[in-house]
């Protein structure tokens, strides 16, 4: 089990991939058609990256509620 601060941490860490996967869609969106074959596992990273952003305040969330 994580504790307050590591999570905290992981929480910023996760945060700014999300980010930077959000970024790198919206790069891909304006740069079309060009490299319009990333567009599959660029999603999929963005997807993965804020799943994983949710699940970690969802955990947040219940840590915090106790």
């Amino acid at each position: 089990m994580e504790t307050p601060e590591e999570l905290k941490l992981r929480l910023r860490k996760l945060n700014a991939q999300a980010t930077q996967a959000k970024m790198d869609l919206h790069d891909l969106s304006e740069e079309l058609p060009t490299d319009w074959e990333k567009i599959l596992a660029v999603a999929q990273r963005c997807h993965d990256a804020h799943a994983a952003l949710m699940e970690a305040r969802k955990l947040q969330a219940a840590t915090t509620a106790h």
